[in-house]
């Protein structure tokens, strides 16, 4: 199926490259170049992202994505703007966009940048998904209790920080697949800078630790990837 797309643009010409580009790229796009006309479209279209120009006809950008994230928190929202003040990129944040690419761009980089935020997104409603329907997970010998953090072997408890706990939850939705370090850092951290990436490491060895009493449960470190989470033969 094909992941819906809604595309904000007033520019024809580079819409219509836009959005032929995406639509060889797999995504059902829908247009608008209107920013009047965005709310009825996003309502009648209900897309999975949503890339946003914020100098529009009628109604700016920014209010657009602010009125989408108050209806429906978390869809994924890019910002394509050419202006360049840090102020404009921080409105585009506090605005409920989750990312903003500076014109001119490059289809490749707007690409990269879709399938990044779709990924995250996808985990983090696997995750809420995982922590909402099952009270018990069996991990190996170990269960884990993800609405109270806590792993558990045998008769002992452990207490999860959230974070560790948030990491856990991604292994288990990537469960003998590998996971991208990038996808992991942008779902728990907010973003994949060099502090963050450390951080990762640590956790990572602190998961390790939490789990060694069952040599069926394995991370495995993927250099330069990522990471794949092995429970017995699965």
């Amino acid at each position: 199926m094909k992941t819906k797309l809604l595309y904000v643009e007033d520019e024809p010409f580079l819409g219509k490259i836009v959005k032929e580009s995406l639509e060889s790229r797999d995504f059902e796009v829908r247009m608008v170049a209107d920013g009047a006309k965005v709310m009825a479209e996003y309502h009648l279209f209900q897309p999975e992202i949503c890339v946003l120009d914020v100098m529009l006809p009628n109604r700016d950008g920014f209010s657009i994505g602010k009125e989408i994230n108050e209806i429906r928190p978390g869809l994924p929202i890019i910002f394509l703007t050419a202006k360049t003040q840090t102020e404009d990129l921080l409105e585009g944040f506090r605005s409920g966009g989750n990312d903003y690419i500076r014109k001119p761009f490059s289809m490749e980089e707007l690409i990269v940048r879709i399938d990044n935020l779709l990924s995250i997104s996808r985990s983090q409603r696997a995750n809420k998904k995982l922590d909402e329907s099952v009270e018990i997970i069996p991990i190996g010998r170990y269960r884990f209790h993800p609405k109270k953090y806590e792993l558990s072997l045998g008769g002992e408890s452990r207490k999860l920080s959230h974070r560790e706990s948030q990491l856990l939850h991604i292994l288990l939705a990537h469960k003998s697949r590998t996971v991208e370090r990038q996808l992991i850092l942008k779902s728990v951290w907010g973003d994949d800078s060099f502090f963050n990436s450390r951080n990762l490491d640590v956790y990572i060895t602190r998961l390790r630790g939490y789990l060694k009493a069952d040599p069926e449960v394995k991370i495995i470190t993927l250099k330069g990837v990522g990471y794949h989470f092995q429970v017995g033969n699965s």
